[in-house]
């Protein structure tokens, strides 16, 4: 099987890449779409257990016309390119938007069987008051709506409507840490204003691979193909702050939650269809494993 990945240099494309190559049996590849081959030099150089290392092919989402060399004799694809927060909503559209909708189109295009689809749990939007479950839609509000999950929300909905034998799966991530990524100190951009009390669902890095491999080569199951990925303790506030370092300013304790479950998941159909169980069940666990 050859699989393409894509965001490769990203802060979980680069940290999943190297786990695909050593999970990758006998006879299967990796090819890796980059912008800019020179910042794929540390991917380059990574082998598996079968002596190979990732092809490089180069290449960008928002220009079609590089995708269909890119994805000559792919059976696969894992697309985990994305424009995050801080960059204008024009180029968080162009990229989580029309670039996976591109992508998924000229997949379709090749003849690639499976098209796994890195989204986000903040597609769910505002809160329920208990769990998100997959089943759930999209309701656009809460404080971290913007145009990351409601242009991850559309990509989502475009490559599962899509007319095609592919098999189009979906990973929505939780709160992403773990191995220096500096996402866990930019917590406190968020929870610095939030009530003490507040709860954020996070998953390592070591468990975002683990769920997306799932994906990757489970055999088919039935039902909506859209699944959650995070560990099993939701963090607060002072967590985050503790974990930090950083004081908890008293203004927190006197803030209330108002749905002490919004952003917080269900992984129960991951569980039950996949198999998945968090090697990191909790950022505590993590921590006293050295793995932050």
């Amino acid at each position: 099987m050859l699989t393409l990945v894509t965001g490769t240099t990203g802060e979980v494309g680069r940290r999943f890449v190297p786990r695909l190559l050593r999970a990758a049996p006998a006879g299967d590849r990796v090819r890796i779409l980059v912008r800019d081959e020179s910042r794929a030099k540390d991917l380059a150089g990574l082998t598996g257990p079968t002596g190979l290392g990732p092809e490089i092919a180069v290449g960008d989402l928002r220009d079609p016309a590089t995708l269909g060399g890119a994805l000559v004799g792919v059976d696969a694809v894992v697309n985990i390119a994305a424009s995050f927060r801080g960059v204008p909503d024009d180029e968080a559209w162009a990229v989580n938007r029309d670039g996976a909708l591109e992508l998924g189109r000229a997949a379709v295009s090749a003849g690639v069987r499976r098209f796994v689809q890195v989204s986000t749990n903040l597609v769910y939007g505002a809160g329920r008051g208990r769990p998100h479950t997959e089943d759930d839609p999209s309701v656009p509000g809460g404080e971290m709506w913007g145009a990351y999950p409601a242009s991850k929300a559309e990509a989502e909905r475009g490559l599962l409507a899509l007319d095609t034998d592919m098999e189009v799966r979906i990973g929505r991530l939780s709160f992403v840490y773990g191995e220096g990524d500096p996402h866990l100190a930019a917590s406190l951009r968020w929870a610095g204003q939030w009530p003490a009390t507040r709860r954020l669902q996070m998953v390592h890095h070591s468990d975002v691979a683990q769920g997306l491999l799932r994906l990757l080569h489970a055999p088919a199951v039935g039902g909506t193909p859209v699944y959650n990925i995070a560990d099993d303790a939701p963090v607060t506030t002072v967590d985050l702050h503790r974990i930090n370092g950083v004081e908890v300013p008293p203004a927190l304790y006197e803030r209330t939650d108002p749905d002490p479950w919004n952003g917080i998941v269900s992984t129960d159909r991951i569980r039950y269809d996949l198999g998945f169980r968090p090697v990191y069940p909790s950022l505590w666990t993590a921590r006293d494993a050295g793995a932050l």
